[in-house]
This record gives C-alpha cells, sequence and structure tokens, in this order.
C-alpha cells in the first residue's frame, strides 16, 4: 500500500509566508495524531558544519519545536558527534558550531543536546535484526526520548547519492563508534598518479589515515576508518572507495540503524528540499545548488519520503555552473550524475525489505 507523503511548493503571498505553509503541511501530514502530552521529543537535525552555508537556517526548527509545544511535547533539537575533524566533533565544539550557525534556546525555542556526550562516548546498544548490524550504537538521547522526529535538509551526498531523511536517522543517530561502524566496510585507496601531494585528505582526516611519501598519498587502513571524507575533498578524485560494494554496506548498515532508532515508539518526518548541494552539510564549504529549490515534504513513511523528495529533484531541470550542469555521465539521474559510484536506489530498495516503510507512494499537495 502506497504511503501518503505531503507536499507544499515555496511560492507564497501577502500573510502566507513559509513558515505558515511548514505548519499547514505538518497538520495536514498528521503530526497532530501524535501523543507529545507531557512527552519528550527529540527533533534530529544537521546544525552545518561552520564554513557551510546550505544547512536550514534555524526559522525552520523553532516551527517544529513551537507545533510540538503546543501539542503538550518537550521538545529539544539534537545530533551526534562526528568522526572527522571539524567543529562537531565534541559537544562542547559541535555547541559552538550550533550557536555560530543561528541555533539556540533564544532562536529556536527549545534546547540543544548531543546526544552522544561530551566526546562522543555515551550511546546504548540497541539489538537489532539485522544482516550487517546486531547491536546499533544510538547517542543516548536519542533513545532516551519518547518521540522522534526527523528534519532534513535534503541535499546531494559523495557517498550514499542524496542525504535524506533516512541519513539524518541513521548516520546522524549514530554516536561516534556507531558511524566507525556503519563506515568500516569501505576503506578508500588512492592512484598515486593523479595525486598531486596538496594534503587536504590529512588535513580534515581525524584518525592520521593519509600518509605521504615522496609527495605522493596512500591510505594506512590500520588508521582509517572508512568515514569516506578525503573523498569528497580531493581536488583531482585520486582517493576513491577501495571495494566495489563498499557504498552498498555502507547504505544496508546505515538502514538498519535507521530501524534501530525509529522501532517501538512514534516518528514523524519532514524534509525540506531547498539548496540543494552536490555534498553533505558535513563540508566546511557548500557548492552551488544543482537544481532550482523545489519545498517542503513531510510523512509518517521515511522510505517513501526519500523517494518523493529524489523524484521531485530528478523532475527538475539542472542550474546552470555547477556539479551537475558539468557532469559527463548522461544526465539520467542527477544524483548518478554528480556521484557515478552511488547508488541511492539500492539504499531504499534495503530499507522497505527491512520492513521502514515502502517507496511506493502518493503526492498530496498542500497550498
Amino acid at each position: 500500500m502506497a504511503s501518503n507523503v505531503y507536499f507544499s511548493d515555496l511560492r507564497t503571498d501577502f500573510g502566507n509566508n513559509l513558515i505558515d505553509k511548514l505548519k499547514r503541511v505538518m497538520k495536514e501530514a498528521g503530526i497532530e495524531t501524535i501523543d507529545f502530552d507531557g512527552h519528550y521529543a527529540a527533533i534530529k537535525l544537521h546544525f552545518g558544519e561552520p564554513g557551510n552555508l546550505a544547512f536550514l537556517r534555524p526559522n525552520w526548527a523553532r516551527c517544529v519545536a513551537e507545533e510540538i509545544k503546543k501539542l503538550g511535547g518537550k521538545p529539544f533539537l539534537t545530533d551526534c558527534n562526528t568522526l572527522y575533524v571539524g567543529g562537531r566533533k565534541n559537544a562542547i565544539d559541535h555547541m559552538d558550531s550550533a550557536n555560530m550557525n543561528g541555533y539556540t534556546p533564544l532562536t529556536t525555542g527549545c534546547q540543544i543536546i548531543i546526544a552522544d556526550g561530551l566526546k562522543g562516548t555515551d550511546d546504548v546498544e540497541v539489538p537489532v535484526d539485522g544482516k550487517y548490524v546486531t547491536e546499533a550504537k544510538i547517542g543516548r538521547a536519542v533513545m532516551d526520548a519518547d518521540i522522534f522526529i526527523s528534519l532534513t535538509h535534503f541535499k546531494g551526498h559523495e557517498a550514499t547519492g542524496f542525504g535524506g531523511a533516512l541519513k539524518n536517522i541513521g548516520m546522524g543517530c549514530g554516536s561516534r563508534r556507531g558511524k566507525m561502524e556503519m563506515h568500516a566496510s569501505g576503506k578508500p585507496v588512492v592512484e598515486e598518479d593523479k595525486c598531486i601531494g596538496c594534503r587536504r585528505c590529512a588535513a580534515i582526516c581525524a584518525h592520521g589515515g593519509p600518509v605521504f611519501e615522496n609527495g605522493k598519498c596512500h591510505i594506512d587502513h590500520d588508521k582509517c576508518v572508512g568515514c569516506g571524507r578525503c573523498i569528497a575533498i580531493c581536488p583531482k578524485d585520486a582517493i576513491h572507495e577501495g571495494t566495489s560494494s563498499s557504498n552498498e554496506l555502507l547504505n544496508c548498515k546505515m538502514m538498519e540503524y535507521a530501524k534501530a532508532v525509529l522501532s517501538g515508539r512514534p516518528s514523524f518526518h519532514i524534509s525540506i528540499a531547498i539548496d540543494i548541494s552536490p555534498n553533505c552539510d558535513c563540508h566546511s564549504e557548500n557548492d552551488a545548488p544543482i537544481v532550482p529549490n523545489i519545498g517542503i515534504f513531510a510523512s509518517f513513511d521515511p522510505v517513501a519520503l526519500d523517494q518523493a523528495c529524489a523524484d521531485a529533484v530528478n523532475g527538475m531541470p539542472e542550474n546552470p555552473n555547477t556539479l551537475l550542469s558539468t557532469s559527463e555521465h548522461g544526465h539520467h539521474d542527477h544524483f548518478d550524475d554528480i556521484h557515478p559510484d552511488t547508488n541511492w536506489k539500492q539504499g531504499l530498495e534495503y530499507a522497505e525489505s527491512i520492513g521502514l516503510g515502502t517507496r511506493e507512494y502518493n503526492l498530496i499537495k498542500v497550498r
């Protein structure tokens, strides 16, 4: 049976702004049917890496938090710490980065809790009857919440094709050791003839994986955790996944982590398809959006939601002077074109197979 996905475009007029539209989309999608009264509600989102300007503005989060409060809930914003060097590797830096990007109790109307604690070690081992994962390591604050809400910036991604609701949930809620488990299936290798010795990979690696000899890089797999940051930052595309199945395994593990997060409690999912950059908001920069802004989506089904957002992006014309417009891969699928080594469809197929939702959906327009 197809799931309902609710959608509103970004057209507004006097007395009808985008926040009003988000409220209507949430209401039409059925958020009011959840019993929030007296319950803790985790709003999982990405606060944005410092230097990146594609992340969602805090105004969106405030709207979601206010609606939950009206329904009697106790909302908080949350995310887990990262594996790589940057502004969100520990809770102090993470909070500083969130504040720098405008996320504070004053701007959002609720508190921020970094779910896996000060050093990314405060997690809960959640049993998963999975093919690849037996116990998902999820940030404790996420699992302590009574209700789970995902608020996602929909965009491209260098390892999974796109970053949608399921990635926000699965990868985003994994603690640092959880992220390590998900990434561990694929460790990159270097084509040394392409390497120019710029050392950008070394600067972004938190684990000392890139090693240089005679001005050329190779990856020390004993130190590498497989996060793939070096792949995205290499200016010459000299670094790539070491096995053809590594992205497939990453997708499967990520979906099993998402199942661990969502099982056994109410959840609701919102995706905002604007500033659709080709790479993750974990980058300290954002490339030009590959297609025009699209709109606001919401559903109880994260699989249907991701499928609807992907279809909407693929139905849009390419923006000029972007990674997509300069792609040489035939433009049959926008995500495949910008990251030809990925397979986003495989991730959704696996999510559907383990009961996270359905790829079939009814798109319901909200004015």
